[in-house]
């Protein structure tokens, strides 16, 4: 098994270091259980998918999803935590009691609740500093969400949004090199970004405030200003930071069309906040360096 995932490096690297591994691997793993030597070779062949597509902490690209990861499982969040506040804003709305309606849910729509709640605790695990399990967690939700879809995808609302979504977010959190998980600046910053999209979206659903002029644009505004503010804060040009909110987005496009606007346009509107924050950030670097 383990010359197999070794093929996987690519032909340099498995020529350099491919016995040294080989050796390493076999001595770690020697007289585990089965379920732990899977384990171990499954880490293995993450890694070696890792170097072949340069995702290695030492890489442009690598660094990029570093950043990225966070603020994915907390963009699935903020849809996720927006879905559940609304389900359960129409069960309380309800005149029909709060047990009756549990009582009679179906199977799918309790099935649909859970994978909102384990992407919920998840990445709130995951942002406040057990990584792994976190994202484990996240991950089981957002596999499921999109397995679900494939068998009732009416839940998801129309089109393909939802699980292409949860899948590339789950890219993206994979693609996070292990040495880069957690960061804790990031998961701050990530875990300030979906409150502030997610309570004012719950203020307007649970009718505390009785306009909205929201449509799916508050959290994409909150990501793109993120990005910006974090840009500022590391005085870059911001390219790099909008291309992290880039990589986060998909949970947030996903919630604008299909919860509201079943239309393409309005959601390429949306999508504008983010090169809208780019060149504003760069603006206001150009600035700050004169003065």
């Amino acid at each position: 098994m383990i010359d197999v995932l070794v093929r996987l490096y690519p032909a340099a690297y498995r020529a350099a270091h491919g016995q040294e591994i080989v050796d390493v691997h076999r001595e770690m793993t020697a007289g585990l259980p089965r379920a732990v030597r899977l384990r171990a070779d499954a880490d293995l062949a993450a890694h070696a998918l890792r170097v072949r597509l340069r995702l290695d902490s030492a890489s442009s690209a690598g660094q990029l999803f570093a950043m990225a990861a966070p603020f994915a499982l907390a963009a699935a969040a903020v849809t996720s935590g927006l879905r559940l506040t609304r389900w359960y804003a129409g069960l309380v709305r309800s005149p029909a009691p709060v047990q009756v309606q549990l009582a009679a849910m179906e199977g799918s729509w309790t099935l649909y609740v859970l994978l909102s709640v384990l992407v919920c605790v998840g990445a709130i695990i995951a942002l406040t500093g057990r990584w792994v399990r976190g994202a484990g967690v996240a991950a089981c939700g957002l596999l499921g969400a999109a397995a679900q879809w494939a068998v009732i995808p009416h839940l998801y609302g129309e089109g393909v949004a939802t699980p292409v979504s949860a899948l590339l977010t789950l890219a993206v959190v994979v693609a996070c090199p292990p040495d880069r998980r957690g960061d804790r600046r990031l998961s701050a910053a990530a875990g300030a970004m979906a409150a502030v999209a997610w309570f004012p979206v719950v203020v307007v659903d649970t009718r505390a405030f009785g306009v909205t002029t929201d449509y799916g644009a508050w959290p994409m505004l909150v990501l793109a200003f993120t990005g910006a503010v974090l840009a500022v804060r590391t005085r870059s040009s911001g390219l790099r930071e909008i291309g992290v909110m880039t990589l986060a987005s998909p949970p947030l496009i996903a919630f604008a069309y299909t919860d509201a606007w079943l239309e393409l346009l309005p959601v390429l509107g949306i999508l504008l906040f983010l090169p809208v924050a780019a060149v504003l950030t760069a603006f206001f670097q150009a600035v700050r360096r004169r003065y």
